[in-house]
């Protein structure tokens, strides 16, 4: 069973709606790793639907969080703005200066976001948590954690091993510059928090507006219980023992909600430069991802892993083997045999769950999303062919498309393309036709290499140009020439491209034209 299916299974057994969610902070660009947290929710999400379930999924924004520092980004004019929520701070403009009166922060780094999201299928409800504050739904749970201070202090230093100091408060108001840094709570007398900032300045927060936050542990506590929420997964940092859902689960107990069971997922890490992090600059964004990978293809890479298992995001070779992994199993049989042993059911019903939730499109059929074409085929065609409609012309010669090509795969194309002009693709994976054979080329084409390309030049001056007569006239001259099928294979790389491997012989040799490949052969 998939694991999200056998999380909605445990869910059923809670009873009544789930409320899947997951969250973030707006306080930079996104990278593809918060992508582990927002799928996961939301593949769980649908699997609570596809078992019958009521469900939702909501996306919570941290828009109260304040400005915590001036980011690289940014220009030194956001150090006033510093401790500020970053939803009531202008937006940056390309030099990282301030624009007043645009767009606020969060708002400018969260909006591309959700965009991206829209293009794999995840149209969550929005809640910004600053108008969850700005409406009053925090103040019945601020007021229960300031009488409460006492206990709350007690879980934190029991199960996180933290010592809170003496004016420590479960609340943060805003002082009088617009900041929560550096205000001390000097009472409180319902509604109000009483307080006096770093500038000596007195003043009062009413906790039925959004004039101050609760801390982050007690925050995400009260918003579980505001929201409902059944459902969250976290990754390990605030999984880990004594972290912030250790503490969130007493905490949420003891403001009257029911809090979520605890799910923690690993995190994402770009092959050989360890897991993504915004702050050190090790991150590719959700974005660029897109503008790489078709939506199913990236909803595959975690789908397809277990959510306790760290995954590896390799844009060079290895995601011709993930696309090729995926377009297998789209592609194969998709009904459980007779005969399958128990671990094989599993995989069969593992690998399906895979597929089902990596669809852009709930309930859509997975072969469309390959639009008949498959990824390494498409990959060879855009290094080949220099215009869409060469390649359009080809695969209908070849019988993949009849007529116009489908909306996704004009994407995929577009997509592709991308990637082969980009800093991502793998060197070994391009290709590129030779006008005259190199030097290197002719001292890896041996005596029976020689021979092979001899045959097989001759055979290809009379055969039908078409993939299938191809591969036979290269079967007959291995044969003739009395080499391996590999050896054969090998020459033509070479002959061709100047290296010893490439993508399927027979089919780029059909979208080469004749003559040309007669000429480099002749020349071996």
């Amino acid at each position: 069973m998939h694991w999200a299916d056998y999380t909605a299974q445990r869910l059923m057994e809670r009873g009544g709606r789930q409320v899947a969610a997951s969250g973030i902070t707006p306080s930079g660009d996104f990278h593809i790793g918060h992508l582990r947290e927002i799928l996961s929710a939301e593949m769980i999400h649908r699997a609570c639907i596809d078992a019958g379930i009521e469900s939702k999924y909501i996306f919570i924004v941290d828009s109260m969080d304040p400005l915590r520092r001036v980011y690289d980004f940014l220009s030194p004019e956001y150090e006033r703005y510093i401790g500020h929520p970053l939803a009531y701070i202008p937006a940056p403009d390309h030099d990282g200066k301030p624009i007043e009166g645009g767009r606020t922060y969060a708002e400018h780094f969260l909006d591309p976001f959700l965009g991206a999201l829209k293009e794999i299928g995840v149209i969550p409800e929005v809640v910004m948590n600053h108008e969850t504050y700005e409406t009053g739904k925090f103040a019945e749970y601020i007021d229960s954690a300031i009488s409460k201070k006492d206990e709350i202090e007690r879980i934190i230093r029991d199960i996180a091993g933290r010592d809170l100091d003496g004016e420590w408060f479960p609340y943060n108001p805003i002082g009088s510059d617009g900041s929560m840094d550096g205000v001390t709570v000097t009472g409180y007398e319902k509604p109000f928090v009483h307080w006096i900032d770093s500038h000596g300045i007195e003043g009062r927060s009413d906790i039925r507006k959004a004039e101050g936050k609760m801390p982050w542990r007690i925050d995400w506590a009260a918003r579980w219980a505001i929201h409902g929420i059944t459902c969250e997964p976290a990754g390990k940092d605030h999984g880990a023992a004594g972290g912030s859902y250790d503490t969130g689960i007493p905490i949420c107990r003891l403001l009257g909600g029911e809090p979520p069971d605890k799910i923690v997922y690993e995190w994402i890490q770009l092959k050989g430069m360890g897991p993504m992090s915004s702050s050190t600059g090790v991150t590719i964004g959700p974005m660029e991802a897109l503008s790489l990978v078709p939506p199913e293809i990236l909803r595959y890479v975690i789908a397809r892993s277990k959510i306790n298992r760290h995954i590896e995001f390799d844009t060079g070779g290895a995601l011709f083997r993930t696309a090729d992994e995926y377009e297998r199993l789209v592609s194969g049989p998709s009904e459980e045999g007779e005969g399958m042993t128990k671990r094989q059911l599993v995989a069969a019903q593992t690998q399906g769950g895979a597929i089902r939730l990596s669809q852009v499109e709930p309930g859509s059929d997975p072969r469309e999303s390959i639009g008949g074409v498959s990824f390494s085929h498409l990959s060879m065609l855009a290094q080949i062919k220099s215009s869409d409609e060469d390649v359009w012309g080809s695969l209908n010669r070849s019988g993949h498309i009849q007529g116009e090509p489908g909306g996704s795969l004009i994407v995929r194309l577009a997509r592709m393309r991308t990637w082969i002009d980009g800093p991502h693709f793998p060197e070994d994976a391009k290709i590129e036709i030779k006008e005259v054979m190199g030097d290197e080329a002719r001292e890896n084409i041996d005596d029976g290499g020689k021979r092979f390309l001899s045959s097989l030049s001759s055979l290809l001056s009379e055969c039908e140009w078409v993939d299938e007569e191809i591969n036979r006239a290269i079967a007959n001259a291995c044969d003739s020439a009395g080499i391996s099928r590999r050896d054969g294979y090998s020459s033509i790389y070479w002959a061709l491209i100047g290296r010893s491997h490439g993508p399927k012989v027979s089919s780029l040799l059909s979208e080469m034209a004749r003559e040309v490949v007669l000429s480099l052969l002749a020349s071996a």
